[in-house]
């Protein structure tokens, strides 16, 4: 892949065929657009390609940041107060019908190294990352799409008053069971208190609307979305992103939120490291008689 100058933004990946876009709108605030397609599909290329090296060039620009804002304190000592941030991830913004519609499962149900190398070391790292995250869900997010936007920190979710909007677990209604269950059940568990939505999320493959989401715990806040205009819709649930990230953008000032984060979720991180090392075989039918 030809090398790409850091923090110069928008910046597009991959260069050669984009998947998503990383913008910096304001200081401390990042933004990144997935839009594989219309439905934002997680695929081996735009996770590996364009995701994790947008993480990557995104935690670069804060610890550059950090590093070079100083400030005084009260002592009148230099004292660096650069390390305010926030990270909102939204689906393509010239629509609002899809946030993501999780992973291509024809095109991983026989790769074993999908779960090892790709989905799950995204997954980690959202789990740990330095700074708040933010899914900004602008439609439908299914499956794997309903698990990115649980490995945030935060989700903002349109209210549906433009349109029907569901955010939905549905493995439970495939045929055959893929490499990621351990590590999806982990970060259920993991984000998810209340065990009777769990067994509404894993086991029924329930649609949660958005209010039904807000209600349950899953989404954090609804924005208001109404107006004509598709892209409206996804611009209201990125305002409301936005305020949201300027209330938490402090917390990682210290440099330890990601440490937090890694001691709070130590069970769920071993599950998703389980999950990648007992996967690499290819599976086993379920044909066992009892």
């Amino acid at each position: 892949m030809p090398h790409v100058t850091p923090f110069i933004f928008p910046l597009s990946l991959p260069p050669s065929q984009p998947l998503l876009t990383v913008t910096y709108p304001q200081d401390g605030l990042w933004i990144i657009e997935l839009h594989n397609g219309e439905d934002s599909r997680l695929t081996e290329s735009l996770i590996d390609d364009a995701f994790k090296p947008a993480l990557d060039i995104v935690e670069k620009h804060w610890n550059e940041n950090r590093r070079n804002t100083p400030g005084n304190n009260q002592q009148g000592k230099t004292k660096r107060n650069g390390g305010e941030g926030a990270l909102i991830i939204v689906g393509k913004r010239d629509q609002d019908k899809f946030f993501s519609n999780g992973f291509v499962y024809d095109s991983i149900k026989n790769n074993p190294g999908f779960f090892t190398d790709t989905a799950n070391p995204l997954y980690a790292r959202l789990l740990t990352y330095p700074i708040p995250t933010i899914a900004a869900v602008n439609g439908h997010c299914f499956a794997g799409g309903f698990m990115l936007a649980l490995c945030c920190d935060y989700r903002v979710m349109t209210d549906g008053s433009r349109r029907r909007t569901w955010m939905c677990m549905n493995e439970v209604r495939f045929t055959s069971v893929h490499r990621g269950h351990c590590s999806l059940a982990a970060i259920l568990d993991a984000k998810v208190s209340d065990p009777n939505v769990k067994r509404r999320i894993a086991l029924e493959g329930h649609r949660f609307t958005p209010s039904e989401a807000h209600a349950a715990g899953i989404i954090d806040r609804l924005a208001s979305c109404g107006g004509t205009g598709a892209d409206l819709g996804t611009e209201g649930v990125l305002i409301e992103a936005l305020k949201l990230a300027k209330e938490i953008s402090g917390l990682p000032k210290e440099g330890v939120w990601g440490l937090i984060k890694t001691v709070l979720y130590r069970d769920c991180l071993q599950a998703v490291r389980l999950d990648a090392r007992e996967h690499t075989s290819p599976l086993i039918p379920i044909t066992a008689k009892l």
